[in-house]
């Protein structure tokens, strides 16, 4: 793997991760005149939810929906300049121009958000970092049409910048994830996904890590680990396995189509993984996605979203896992969040989660069960 870092013509951040050592010189200077990025998002505590919410106003105006030929992630050629110089890539990254939280990465420690303590509407700046994963220059493509070895690329990307992220003293959580399909809300087309550095520990980390602690003072286990143990020992939900990963849906799923993946060791974060163990991921994760692809013959709008350690709490706690979940529920049916799951937090699903393992493993690729 090669990696080269670059600036666009604003000062945003570029970095090129290619299969080839050999690849042309990444340092393709950005022409276009670009005014300063906006930044102004801040971010504000609710103190009945115990939880902090974002405001990014300057969001609005970002890129909706562009025609093929006028696709930003998609390499620059002659006459048309895009947000990636270089006129060929494999997998590159960038800082979002229209980020929810924004900062240098040099960022004076002294820039933390403010305390809660007691006030009801405490705020503080929307500090962090929010980058584009651009998984690869064909704008056609996607993610499972991909080849492992490109997949596994990607995989190092998210090691990289997750190592680099994570090092930044105001980022508290740095979260891997992709949106894929309009009935998601993608905006843009191009097969990619998104990194958010977060400057606080986000509510559904904590909520999990809350289980995680109380399940060890009770059991002196990691709830995590105990989860995967009984998905292997029921088996009914196991999509597939390798020697390092497992693939399930989850006994409690809340989305009609939801599979976890699951290390068989128990990591923190990204960066813990061995080498065997990020390509073995690129393997089991193409079988998923294709599978998923095919339970409806066309391409199923999804979510995909790393669950990592906080960077400096209850990392002992904590299971790196994959969780890629649907809306859709049937070939012509989606499903919506209506009033109980707005409203209450409470999720109804239409399909169990053996109908949906049986359904998934009935049409994976290559798909083994390993105990």
């Amino acid at each position: 793997m090669r990696r080269t870092s670059a600036r666009l013509a604003d000062g945003r951040e570029i970095v090129y991760f290619d299969l080839d050592d050999f690849r042309p010189d990444r340092h393709v200077r950005d022409p276009r005149d670009l005014g300063p990025v906006s930044t102004a998002s801040e971010i504000r505590y609710d103190a009945v939810l115990d939880e902090w919410v974002t405001m990014a106003s300057h969001r609005q105006s970002r890129t909706h929906l562009p025609p093929a030929d006028e696709c930003p992630l998609c390499p620059s050629k002659p006459g048309r300049q895009t947000e990636v110089p270089a006129p060929d890539y494999d997998v590159a990254v960038f800082e979002n121009r229209f980020p929810s939280f924004a900062t240098s990465l040099d960022q004076p420690v002294d820039s933390q958000p403010v305390s809660v303590a007691d006030e009801i509407f405490a705020r503080g700046p929307g500090l962090g970092r929010c980058e584009v994963v651009c998984y690869t220059s064909d704008h056609n493509a996607a993610l499972s049409q991909l080849s492992p070895e490109h997949v596994a690329l990607v995989v190092e990307a998210w090691v990289d910048r997750t190592r680099e992220l994570s090092a930044v003293p105001h980022v508290e959580q740095v979260f891997c994830f992709e949106n894929r399909g309009e009935e998601i809300g993608v905006t843009l087309a191009h097969p990619h996904g998104q990194i958010y550095a977060y400057p606080f520990v986000t509510p559904r980390t904590r909520r999990m890590l809350d289980s995680a602690r109380r399940h060890r003072e009770r059991t002196w286990r990691n709830l995590f680990a105990d989860v995967l143990a009984a998905e292997l020992a029921d088996g009914s939900r196991v999509v597939t396995a390798s020697e390092h990963w497992v693939a399930f849906v989850p006994s409690a799923a809340r989305w009609p189509i939801e599979v976890h993946l699951y290390p068989r060791r128990q990591v923190p974060d990204l960066p813990a993984l061995t080498d065997g163990e990020r390509r073995d991921f690129a393997r089991i994760y193409l079988q998923v996605l294709r599978a998923m692809d095919a339970l409806y013959d066309q391409p199923l709008p999804y979510i995909s979203a790393w669950h990592q350690a906080p960077v400096r709490i209850d990392r002992d706690l904590a299971y790196l896992h994959l969780q890629v979940f649907s809306v859709r529920r049937a070939a012509n049916k989606l499903k919506y969040l209506a009033g109980s799951e707005s409203g209450m937090g409470v999720f109804i699903n239409d399909v169990t989660p053996e109908q949906a393992a049986g359904a998934l493993r009935a049409v994976a690729p290559d798909s083994e069960v390993r105990r």
